[in-house]
């Protein structure tokens, strides 16, 4: 009898589980703006945002997300981020000046990275180096129509200087660790990031648009070559080896 209560417990449980993964399907759209104390010109091809959301997975092109022109997509897959670099020009301008990469493969590249449990569970550690994130209870606000929740990430300097960010995020769309938002729960709908010398952009969530986001959506551009995650940072720590050789030749 224990044991066929057991195995009851167990599947109520994983029905659980199945039926708190977020379903939201649809687009998110976002605004960019200078908030900080420098104000400056947002670039067009950074003044707006949009995320696809299906289930747990988050497509973006946009620039403000991917941070660099480098990279022409990103795809959070649960705790999987896939990063599609082109990395080219670079391969190229190194070739011209005869540096010789030990990488022999693609110059357009699929990078994965993974969290482990171990990871994740650091998250919400408060530290006094790198970072965690600070989950607010009771505090809300409606953004684009949707009821937000507040959280702090605690982001440290050198001199374990606390540099408070506040995310106001939704935790009933997208996966339950988004590597997007450092790693916050759900969807950051607002939030601000710190460029240097007086400088802030704010990220706020204009639209929601449910539905016509299907799973065909959130394929990944074809042609790009995947390698594992310590390649990749292998071949990223060589190039920038060359090019601060090159800069200061």
């Amino acid at each position: 009898m224990k044991k066929i209560l057991l195995i009851a417990a167990m599947a109520v449980l994983s029905l659980g589980s199945l039926m708190a993964q977020n379903t939201f399907k649809g687009t998110i759209t976002y605004s960019v703006t200078s908030t900080g104390e420098t104000a400056f010109t947002v670039p067009e091809q950074m003044a707006t945002a949009e995320l696809k959301v299906y289930d747990d997975k988050v497509l973006t092109s946009s620039m403000v997300f991917t941070n660099s022109p480098m990279i022409n997509s990103i795809l959070i897959d649960g705790h999987k981020q896939f990063a599609c670099w082109d990395l080219s020009m670079i391969f190229m301008y190194l070739s011209q000046n005869d540096v010789e990469l030990d990488y022999k493969g693609s110059s357009k590249i699929l990078a994965k990275t993974e969290l482990t449990q171990s990871n994740i569970d650091s998250l919400t550690i408060p530290c006094t180096e790198g970072f965690y994130i600070e989950y607010v209870a009771g505090e809300t606000k409606t953004i684009a129509g949707i009821s937000a929740k507040k959280a702090i990430l605690h982001v440290f300097d050198d001199e374990s200087t606390d540099h408070p960010i506040v995310i106001w995020y939704s935790d009933e769309m997208g996966p339950d660790v988004n590597l997007l938002f450092n790693g916050v729960k759900g969807i950051g709908l607002e939030y601000s990031t710190d460029l240097g010398e007086g400088r802030q952009l704010t990220l706020t969530a204009t639209e929601v648009k449910k539905g016509k986001v299907k799973e065909v959506d959130m394929l990944l551009p074809s042609g790009y070559e995947t390698i594992s995650d310590e390649e990749f940072k292998a071949l990223f720590k060589q190039i920038q080896e060359e090019m601060q050789y090159l800069q200061e030749d």
